[in-house]
């Protein structure tokens, strides 16, 4: 069969910067055959113009006719970004049997920030058993939460016993506003009620951002007369339909590098290798063994919050070509720090807004001395007006000066506080930031060029004039910061991948260890004692820039790097060559003598006997799995089950305790016919 007549996949990443588009088919070998691929700037106010930019251009390469591709296979970085950055929509966090006190474990109250919270009385205990709910106080606060939150999040005392309580507080928040709500039983069967919780939360706050990516999708691919399924990655590489994933859209997070993973091993066949991806805004570093991603069985850590998420045991870093590039406070010789922030690079707001960026660079430039907010500009995001709801008083006021054209920041503020109300808009995803970055760097130094170089030159020029503690410019020429900022960013990448090895390797104090390593590489006199370290693997590169920062890797990290011929669309790649894969759990619990309770999905019942108990679980389990392999955009799907079992012996008795099953459905991805 010949490429032309096999059927064609088409694959898109959406990452923070770019979206990447490849499309591939079956033929051609082994490894099928990559027929084209392009990239487009992320447009975040609306998706689609990045998403049809990418796709037109790789329909036009393969010259290929839209009603051929019979299934789009979708990756993005989004959610990732998000948490990575703090950003999302407000949501409404209803906890339902918990104290306040709760909201200091796992990190919750950190993650809830500002938005709001209710308590309920109510919840059940570790077999089911309900205590008195009472949802008064909730009703009464719905009318004023509707009207400024994006979604609720719900979390019961041991929802994963009995869902009960959840489901009543779910109806009623829908019958009341109409809003999104997310129930934490529904994305976890595992106990532990407080991270259940922040992870609900993460659930709720992304979903406005995936559904807005996934109607802009399937709005584009409907205009281009593509009548083929579309599929998301998870977090864990497998692929599930783009109806699962808006309900889910925590599950998508690490969703951009469970793909680049995928692709990884695709594209260079080894089995064994640390794979690091570098894009826009973040690193994300993971390790391939016998072909196969680590899993994280914690569950996934993005942005400091360790959720319940089952994904690949990745470790992302706020370190990108787009990441904020700043001086270390106070020291004599300070150094360059890069992240976490992304910023936009000023190239890139020069390209596309013009002297509106370049008189403001220019005018700074002139200024007798530097300033903090130098080469610094703030312009809207253009995501719709009702994701603003519930600013303050001084937000709004920000928000208002802020328009479409960028503004100088030392033009917009006129206090250290109101920069603070600047990051805040920043965090809910309704400002940008067009600063100092790699890229810039890059395009100073002629090793980046499809965007505004003189722009660039204008930010290195005035991120040079800054002071270090003696008074003295930190650099003479913009050529100077450039080569200084993009030798940190290969420093630092070859310190987060040495980091990921330790950690893997269940060493403490990873970060130190890794930073002390890859100091003493560098530096020309690396002191009494010789350190030295190699990986037994080597490095998969991935990423559009990933040639440029990873060519000095090497002998930073002790074994070679591989940069893929497609590197730049791993992602993409990764997305159409994945298999959907679900999972459903129930568990069997005895809450007294000969009573066997099973769990499972949203039912709970009662027998009389252990192995009627074990049987019933295992068939729920089976038709709750098929059902969502059915959902995830599967007709194919092949079933296992397993079953794990807690007893005790007692006077040479065995006694049963608690039995936990699992069925597991994985089937290649339904196409169009």
């Amino acid at each position: 069969m010949t490429a032309k007549s096999s059927p064609l996949f088409l694959g898109i990443d959406t990452g923070g910067t770019y979206t990447d588009a490849v499309l591939w088919s079956e033929a051609g070998g082994a490894n099928g055959k990559v027929l084209a691929k392009a990239k487009a700037l992320t447009t975040r106010h609306d998706l689609a113009v990045g998403i049809s930019g990418a796709v037109d251009a790789v329909l036009q390469k393969a010259a290929t006719d839209p009603a051929a591709i019979k299934l789009v296979s979708m990756s993005t970085t989004l959610a990732t970004n998000a948490l990575v950055e703090g950003q999302g929509g407000r949501v409404a966090l209803v906890m339902i049997g918990f104290s306040e006190g709760d909201l200091a474990r796992d990190g919750l109250k950190a993650a809830l920030g500002t938005d709001p919270v209710v308590f309920c009385p109510g919840g059940h205990d570790v077999h089911g058993n309900a205590a008195k709910l009472d949802l008064s106080g909730l009703e009464a606060a719905l009318p004023e939460l509707g009207a400024s939150v994006s979604g609720f999040a719900v979390c019961a005392y041991f929802a994963t016993r009995n869902p009960a309580h959840e489901l009543s507080a779910r109806n009623l928040i829908r019958g009341i506003t109409g809003l999104p709500v997310t129930a934490s039983h529904e994305l976890s069967a595992k106990l532990g009620g407080p991270r259940r919780a922040l992870t609900t939360l993460l659930n709720a706050r992304l979903i406005s951002m995936i559904d807005r990516l996934v109607v802009a999708t399937e709005g584009f691919l409907a205009a281009r007369g593509i009548a083929a399924p579309l599929m998301v990655v998870r977090g864990d590489g497998a692929l599930v339909s783009a109806a699962f994933a808006r309900q889910r859209p925590i599950e998508t997070i690490l969703s951009g590098p469970a793909a680049s993973l995928v692709g990884a091993r695709h594209m260079t066949g080894l089995d064994n290798a640390v794979v690091s991806d570098i894009g826009g805004t973040t690193t994300d570093v993971a390790v391939l063994d016998q072909g196969r991603p680590r899993l994280d069985p914690e569950g996934a850590t993005v942005g400091g919050f360790r959720t319940m998420v089952e994904a690949v045991a990745m470790r992302t870093f706020g370190l990108g070509g787009d990441s904020e590039v700043t001086l270390e406070d106070g020291a004599l010789n300070p150094r360059i720090l890069l992240g976490p922030r992304r910023l936009v690079p000023l190239a890139l707001a020069g390209m596309m807004h013009g002297e509106a960026v370049t008189v403001e660079l220019e005018r700074q430039i002139r200024a007798a001395n530097p300033s903090r907010m130098d080469g610094r500009l703030a312009v809207r995001t253009g995501v719709p007006e009702r994701l603003a709801a519930g600013l303050t008083g001084a937000e709004a006021k920000l928000y208002e000066l802020i328009g479409s054209t960028p503004l100088a920041v030392d033009r917009l503020l006129t206090s250290n506080a109101q920069n603070a109300t600047l990051n805040r808009l920043v965090s809910r995803g309704l400002v940008h930031v067009a600063g100092f970055t790699p890229s810039d760097a890059a395009h100073v130094l002629g090793k980046q060029a499809n965007w505004d170089a003189a722009t660039a030159r204008l930010g290195a020029e005035l991120f040079a004039r800054k002071r270090d503690g003696r008074g003295q410019a930190i650099a003479a020429t913009p050529e100077a910061i450039s080569e200084r900022v993009l030798t940190t960013l290969t420093r630092l990448s070859a310190e987060v991948i040495l980091e990921t090895a330790f950690a893997e390797d269940g060493l403490d104090g990873a970060a130190t260890v890794a930073h002390a390593l890859v100091q003493r590489a560098v530096d020309s006199h690396p002191g009494i004692a010789r350190l030295s370290v190699a990986l037994d693997r080597p490095v998969i590169g991935l990423g559009a820039s990933a040639p440029l920062h990873y060519a000095g890797l090497p002998p930073l990290v002790g074994h070679d790097c591989v940069v893929p011929e497609d590197t730049d669309v791993a992602n993409a790649l990764g997305a159409v060559v994945g298999q959907v894969r679900v999972s459903a759990e129930a568990r069997v619990s005895q809450p007294q003598e000969g009573l066997f309770r099973v769990a499972s999905g949203e039912s709970v019942r009662d027998f009389n006997d252990e192995a009627a108990a074990i049987a019933a679980a295992e068939t729920d389990v089976r038709a709750i799995a098929a059902g969502r392999a059915r959902d995830a955009g599967t007709d194919s799907a092949e079933i296992e089950i397993a079953s794990e079992f807690r007893v005790s012996t007692v006077e040479g008795q065995r006694m049963f305790i608690e039995a936990h099953v699992v069925a597991v459905a994985s089937g290649r991805p339904r196409i169009a016919v």
